[in-house]
């Protein structure tokens, strides 16, 4: 019945939005007729307290908020810290999901009345009422700039991606630094193409050389990291491309991989080179992602490994001539150095342009998501692809097709009240009205129904979805084009539209669904494109783009997503907040739904469980069958996904996008250059419009929260560049500060598993360690002369002021025999000698807030803790207690930090999801620290999100 109201009600919606101007009619979907959204859930009020969780200080206060009952702590603090407006204490202050929820969609109801979007009263009502059950539901969500903005005495800008345009004049190279700044003082991020900026190796009209636009790159990243600063706490976001033909390309290639090599030529030196450490800001070319745009005809230059032209920029003639194989080993090297540049196909983006005629598509927004004209913006939407999971694993599809709908009108409508940060923007956006609906949870979705990610079947549904999302937003854009109009720009680009409407018809026809669930998914899609382009045909489309693909960073944590954007499922533990304060590992909630889904009965899904928790994988769980194992492939840990795999995802969705994807292929520190290229050249094979890549630890630059596992040594290259740029730049040379004659020392004696010896530390009479001896076996074996050589190299690296920290942090967790018990109350466990040395090390002479830094405290340091977070681990067991029947839970995270885990000696104190998995995995994970609260972030994309307070990398 609910189905067949459904279609009949989008009918008679399409039967009216066929007759101009009329107005749509709206048929109800998630709403009970007579009942607000508000009176069908149990509200209840909490208190928002956030805190450093290393020290206990208080970021955030406000107490008797009001949320739904089924919200999250985490979703309901990151809204209210983030989204909810008003000075904070003042009776102006939103402090209910209610007022944030009527501000937004009261301004949206408004103005599709006033620009004729509804039939009637009732219709403007019910859409109204639909709204509001959907973003109280979390089954989607807009992006950031519309909660903080809408129904505001603020400009009403609900766009988070920009793309600016830099012609040949110093007039518009100065605009440029100032549109920048203008979106980066709003918090969102910008893209731009430098390309038609003339080349250093071109002439000025007064006879001089030109600058060449990786030189006033220089003064645009100055510029952004002075904004930064100056404002909020974040980085900005920005986008810097380059064509592969221009003329300077080869430097740009290798400007921030010669950055990097000067990074760790000052940190060696002993310059605080951490991202926002006192000296990084020596350092060029920080705040923004490179990358190369390249022709199909460069790569085909390079699978014939010919030579490629590169131009001027004034005349368009050869300046010079480059091997095209070697230029594209280049960008690899640089991109394994370093990370940058990405890539960026042009021909294939401009085959899918919807608007030739008035341009082509030159840049793309920081995340590479949105791509579009210049001069324009793109305001996002997300859906939650978990909230059309059937129990019986198939897929709302009417459900889904119809919340398309009511999302895309409410984006369109955005667009007519909406406010820009230049005047371009705005007139290039609504002339155009770019939307960008997406989707988050993916990988959840995959896992939950059973599916590898990276798997035919897997990649057949994100297909199968994808096609259906686009093929109905389209579908929907044409039956506003009939109701309202068309955009300005459609008249004199019509043709190229409907060309690339049918290019999106034509590959959804190639889709090969594996399953029920796929086959249906397709069927409907296929319904949604030839009745859009039908109607498109007619009546045009009111939007010139309709989807991308985000990185869904804040509003993901948001909807209580548990996979961001495309991204598969970070690890299969999850770091939990709780009610009251404290916090829990538990395994995912999609796990055990997986395993039923499969097939396994309750009591091995439990045993199954009981062994993700402890190991954190699946390796060898009891009762999981070994061809089962892919389906709980993560990002990270024992079965981390392929790069390919990921590559191959992207693949499998980019035709169904009207824009492209937000997505870092990761790859394992020990990738090579020629994997590198080879996953750039495959990128462009598959058809893919961006690419990026991240080889981990690639980059000195940003702060971890706890030591590198050790790092192979670098390859001779890289080792020659850097001695290059100590020779140039760093004169600065260490002093050794010698101990006195006589010294203060102290020896301790120890068993490590029980190998016996001796440690003798003498410091400096003004405190600080300054010498160490050890000594094992007997005086002439080969062991007692190994530990000999390596005291004295620990010795003179402690007097030429290498700090003991970095040593700690570079020797604990070491893993060798012997191990296991020693004799020393502080270290009931070590993994190697050297783990236990330097463990005691840091506790006699590094200050205690150092130590929790390192996660390394004393028996009574941890006694004190435990103690103190007896009132959490009390709300944890109430909560453990709720959730019982659904999913074992571990013990809470306090308790991690507790001596009594075997093989793990006092780790740190955990602070979100990927602090959890460097403990479950033993090793640490390469991500930046939150510059708001500190945690440790995840990966959303190809930015970072922060599960502690919802701040994003990127721009959305």
């Amino acid at each position: 019945m609910a189905g067949d109201g459904i279609t009949a009600g989008r009918q008679r919606s399409r039967a009216n939005g066929n007759a101009a101007g009329g107005g749509l009619r709206v048929e109800r979907v998630w709403t009970t007729e007579g009942v607000h959204p508000y009176d069908e859930v149990e509200w209840e009020r909490r208190d928002v307290v956030m805190t450093n969780w290393r020290d206990g200080s208080i970021n955030f206060e406000q107490r008797g908020v009001e949320f739904p009952a089924f919200w999250s702590v985490n979703a309901a603090n990151i809204v209210t810290t983030k989204y909810f407006r008003g000075a904070v204490g003042t009776p102006e202050r939103e402090w209910s999901l209610k007022q944030l929820i009527d501000r937004v969609v009261d301004t949206y109801r408004r103005a599709g009345e006033q620009y004729g979007y509804f039939a009637t009263k009732a219709d403007a009502e019910l859409f109204d009422h639909e709204l509001t059950w959907m973003l109280l539901h979390q089954v989607f969500s807009f992006n950031s700039p519309v909660w903080f903005n809408v129904g505001t005495k603020s400009p009403q800008q609900v766009s988070a991606c920009f793309i600016l345009s830099v012609d040949d004049s110093m007039d518009s190279i100065l605009d440029w630094y100032k549109e920048e700044g203008l979106i980066f003082k709003g918090g969102s991020g910008s893209g731009v193409n430098l390309s038609r900026i003339r080349s250093s190796k071109e002439l000025l009209s007064s006879g001089g050389t030109a600058s060449g636009p990786v030189s006033f790159m220089r003064g645009a990243d100055a510029s952004a990291g002075t904004i930064k600063s100056g404002g909020a706490t974040r980085r900005a976001a920005k986008m810097v491309i380059l064509d592969v033909d221009h003329p300077d390309i080869e430097e740009f290639v290798q400007t921030k991989a010669r950055e990097e090599n000067k990074i760790r030529a000052l940190r060696d030196a002993g310059f605080d080179m951490d991202l926002g450490g006192s000296d990084i800001v020596s350092v060029q070319y920080q705040n923004a992602n490179n990358s190369v745009r390249v022709s199909d005809e460069f790569m085909r230059a390079y699978e014939e490994g010919g030579e490629f032209a590169l131009r001027g920029r004034l005349d368009g003639e050869v300046i010079e001539h480059v091997d095209a194989k070697k230029l594209f080993r280049d960008i690899a090297r640089a991109a394994w150095e370093c990370a940058d540049p990405g890539m960026q196909y042009d021909d294939t983006i401009n085959d899918w342009h919807t608007n030739p005629e008035t341009g082509r598509i030159t840049a793309s927004n920081p995340c590479s998501e949105y791509m579009s004209l210049d001069d324009s913006s793109c305001n996002l939407a997300s859906l939650n692809l978990m909230k059309f999971l059937k129990a019986d694993g198939g897929f709302e599809v009417q459900k889904f097709v119809r919340s398309v709908e009511f999302i895309i009108t409410a984006m369109d409508i955005s667009i007519c009240f909406a406010d820009f940060p230049t005047e371009k923007i705005g007139v290039t956006t609504r002339a155009y009205r770019q939307l960008g609906i997406g989707y988050a949870n993916i990988g959840a979705l995959l896992m939950a129904s059973g599916l590898p990610y990276d798997s035919e079947a897997g990649r057949g549904v994100a297909a199968a979805i994808t096609s259906l999302m686009t093929g109905t937003a389209y579908r929907r854009s044409a039956e506003l084009a009939a109701a309202v109009g068309a955009y300005d720009g459609y008249a004199r680009n019509a043709e190229a539209h409907k060309r690339v409407m049918r290019k999106h018809a034509a590959a959804n026809d190639s889709i090969r669904p594996t399953g029920t669930v796929a086959t249906e998914i397709v069927r409907e899609a296929t319904k949604q494109w030839q009745n859009g382009n039908k109607i498109g045909e007619k009546n045009g489309w009111r939007n010139a783009q309709a989807s991308v693909l985000a990185p869904t960073g804040t509003i993901g944590l948001m909807m209580d997503c548990d996979t961001t954007g495309i991204e598969p499922d970070l690890a299969l533990v999850k770091f939990k907040k709780l009610v009251g304060g404290g916090s829990m590992q538990i395994v995912n909630q999609t796990v055990p739904r997986a395993l039923r889904s499969i097939g396994y009965p309750e009591e091995q899904v439990e045993a199954i469980v009981e062994h993700i928790s402890d190991h954190g994988n699946v390796v060898d769980a009891p009762g999981l069958k070994p061809e089962h194992y892919a389906v709980f492939d993560c990002a990270m840990g024992e079965r981390a996904i392929a790069p390919m795999g990921h590559v191959r995802m992207m693949a499998a969705v980019q035709p169904f996008i009207s824009g492209a994807i937000s997505k870092t292929v990761n790859m394992p520190e020990s990738a090579t250059v020629e994997e590198i290229e080879n996953i750039h050249y495959q990128g462009w094979k598959l058809g893919l419009k961006a690419l990026a890549i991240y080889r981990d630890n690639c980059k000195v630059g940003q702060p971890l929260s706890a030591a590198s596992p050790k790092k192979a040594a670098e390859p001779a290259p890289v080792a020659a560049e850097v001695a290059k740029v100590v020779e140039k730049v760093v004169e600065y040379r260490p002093v050794r500060k010698r101990l006195p004659k006589k010294r203060p020392s102290e020896t301790v004696s120890f068993s490590v598993g029980g190998a016996e010896g001796y440690l003798t530390a003498s410091s400096y009479p003004d405190d600080g360690l300054g010498e160490v001896f050890l000594k094992m076996s007997k005086q002439g074996s080969t062991l007692a002369g190994v530990m000999d050589a390596f005291s004295v190299a620990i010795s003179i690296g402690l007097q030429y002021g290498v700090p003991l920290e970095t040593y700690v942090g570079k020797f604990t967790n070491m893993r060798f025999e012997p191990a296991g018990m020693t004799d020393d109350p502080d270290v009931r466990m070590a993994a190697s000698v050297m783990d236990y040395i330097f463990r005691r090390l840091a506790l006699d002479f590094l200050p205690y807030e150092t130590r929790a830094e390192l996660g390394i405290f004393t028996a009574k340091e941890r006694a004190a803790q435990v103690q103190a977070e007896a009132a959490a681990e009390a709300a944890a067991v109430v909560d453990l207690a709720g959730m019982a029947a659904s999913a074992p839970v571990s013990a809470p995270v306090g308790a991690i930090t507790a001596p009594a885990e075997e093989e793990k000696a006092a780790p740190a104190p955990v602070g979100s999801s990927t602090e959890l998995l460097e403990v479950v995995m033993g090793q640490a994970a390469d991500a930046p620290l939150c510059f708001t609260c500190g945690t440790k972030m995840r990966r959303a994309g190809s930015c970072y999100v922060c599960e502690g307070c919802g701040s994003t990398s990127g721009c959305s």
